[in-house]
């Protein structure tokens, strides 16, 4: 089996390392491996050769978390550029600026694109795509070192646009539309030439990749309803990788778009996945935008207290209460604790059987099976999680009784911070409904959006200034300030009608991007320029109401404003 097979073969897991793969004896453990750009390996081994499956899918950080598309309500109505407007991108657009990001390239890792739309090609008709990598298609040949999926050019794509039959040239679709949907509003292309519409940078380049499904062994352990879109932590980094290598050869600016979030994770951008971002984000001529998520409004985040924090000798106990609707098939739950403190953690089913409090010291797991209820928990701890340095228990509920359930979290000893948090999976990574009773609307952005260098967006309704209420919140858990500011995200105009949703912010905000790296970049203007640098370009140009404080959890430093980041910059 070569290491395409491998890296597709339910029957091989996946797993995300920081340590020399040379450590091991690739022969012996009959694996592969894909480096990411000496910072990550992922390695893909044969589950045949690890003898407790339990101890793999507990081993948190090296297990891929699954995202989902963040995506909402659509409807038919015709194109309004007014999303545009209030950003200030259609003015910019015009005389004396003319940025229309020309030059730049933007990255859309997500469902794929629909590159025969009018509306990705330039005004001779060519695509104005430079790249698909479609990870679903193993007929052809993969990208340089990347093993799985095929590539296809910008020329093979304008060849297949002649065709009579394109998709007999070029296979790559996106029968999803979320990735195609993206592309427009961040780069579709002018109006004009049987063109009705127009994203934020009509002229730049484009690169996209198409994202595989998440293996069924992971989509199993997640409890993903069939049918509902799920992808890899891995697939994603090596998308990440994918892009970044076109600004190395071709010397271009790059602004990499993300539209997944999840709500695995410790919401402080820690994971694999936000920890690489940001390190895209520190290079120059590179930028990393992600979207805030659709979690706000979901009864998806708990935050406790212990009834005395901050004075060591006290103790405390919480109970966490999380109605289940009927035929819920199951669900992940994490807890995160803050060192020094240490909780446990009991449960109470609605049917009043209890499990007593689990203390797993630290590493391990164990799993209860239910008497009268058909319900299965399995507990497992870290004490210390390696990315983040905190305490996680992870409780993956299966086949859960409709009710009310209750979490008994307990403190181990002396308090001294007595905060915790939990999260529930993300809305459509569960088949009915299941929320905190007693939710909170913050620290609700999904990851990767906590991570600390890239631009993370919340959104708001442009046509009345609106809070969208469920975009995702901040801050994060440790109390970084993220979302950086607010975009259009509600009713935004795409290729396929009207859409809502934090992905199409984030959009939005990438074609912004992809302007100023024309001015910046492309012009000469700040060749060295890096993602946290334009962060801070654009948080100084923000729109702030005056009756607000900021930053803030809802609007970060206030709505985008690219006339307002270039007024920053001459001092107006």
């Amino acid at each position: 089996m070569d290491c395409r097979e491998k890296i597709l073969s339910n029957n091989y897991y996946d797993v995300i390392t920081e340590f020399p793969v040379q450590v091991l004896d690739t022969d012996m453990f009959d694996l592969c491996y894909l480096n990411i750009d000496n910072l990550y390996n992922i390695v893909y081994i044969d589950k045949a050769n690890i003898p407790n499956t339990d101890d793999y899918v507990y081993t948190y950080k090296g297990v891929p978390k699954l995202y989902g598309l963040m995506q909402g309500e659509k409807n038919s109505q015709l194109f309004d550029p007014n999303s545009l407007i209030v950003s200030g991108i259609t003015q910019v657009q015009r005389e004396p600026l003319n940025l229309t990001g020309q030059g730049a390239v933007i990255c859309f890792i997500d469902t794929g694109i629909d590159y025969t739309n009018a509306a990705f090609r330039d005004s001779e008709g060519n695509s104005r795509i430079l790249a698909i990598w479609d990870q679903t298609i193993q007929s052809g040949t993969p990208p340089e070192g990347l093993y799985y999926g095929t590539e296809y050019s910008r020329t093979e794509i304008n060849r297949a646009l002649e065709a009579e039959d394109p998709y007999s040239v070029v296979p790559s679709r996106d029968e999803i539309g979320h990735g195609s949907a993206m592309a427009g509003v961040a780069a579709g292309s002018r109006l004009g030439n049987g063109v009705s519409y127009l994203g934020a940078a009509p002229d730049a380049d484009i690169v996209v990749v198409k994202l595989k499904q998440a293996k069924e062994f992971l989509r199993s352990f997640y409890m993903i309803p069939p049918g509902i879109p799920a992808y890899q932590e891995t697939d994603i980094m090596l998308g990440v990788q994918y892009a970044d290598r076109f600004a190395r050869q071709f010397q271009r600016p790059v602004i990499i778009c993300l539209g997944v979030g999840t709500n695995y994770g410790d919401h402080a951008g820690s994971a694999p996945l936000p920890s690489y971002l940001d390190a895209i984000a520190s290079r120059r001529s590179r930028a990393v935008v992600v979207c805030g998520g659709n979690e706000g409004n979901a009864g998806h985040h708990y935050q406790g207290y212990m009834e005395t924090p901050g004075r060591a000798g006290s103790t405390g106990s919480v109970p966490v209460e999380v109605r289940v609707a009927e035929n819920v098939e199951g669900f992940l739950m994490e807890l995160w604790g803050n060192v020094p403190d240490v909780f446990t953690i009991s449960v109470r089913s609605p049917g009043g059987e209890t499990i007593p409090p689990v203390r797993l010291g630290i590493q391990g797991s164990i799993t209860y099976s239910f008497v009268y209820e058909r319900t299965k928990i399995t507990i497992a701890g870290t004490l210390v999680e390696p990315a983040s340095g905190e305490e996680v228990v992870v409780l993956r509920v299966y086949l859960p009784t409709p009710g009310i359930w209750t979490f008994q979290v307990e403190a181990v000893g002396d308090i001294h911070n007595g905060s915790f948090h939990m999260w529930l999976p993300i809305t459509q990574f569960m088949n009915n409904t299941v929320q905190f009773l007693e939710a909170t609307p913050y620290i609700t952005l999904t990851e990767p959006a906590m991570a600390k260098d890239v631009i993370s967006v919340s959104t708001y309704n442009a046509a009345n200034n609106s809070f969208y209420i469920d975009s995702g919140r901040g801050f994060t858990r440790t109390g970084g300030v993220n979302p950086d500011f607010a975009a259009p995200g509600v009713n935004v105009s795409t290729i396929r009608g009207r859409e809502t949703g934090s992905s199409l912010a984030a959009a939005i905000t990438a074609g912004a991007v992809a302007q100023f790296m024309q001015w910046a970049v492309v012009e000469g203007n700040n060749r060295a320029v890096a993602s946290r640098e334009i962060k801070n370009y654009f948080i100084r140009g923000s729109s702030r109401s005056f009756d607000m404080t900021f930053p803030n959890r809802e609007w970060g430093y206030g709505k985008m404003n690219v006339v307002g980041t270039f007024d920053a910059l001459i001092g107006v």
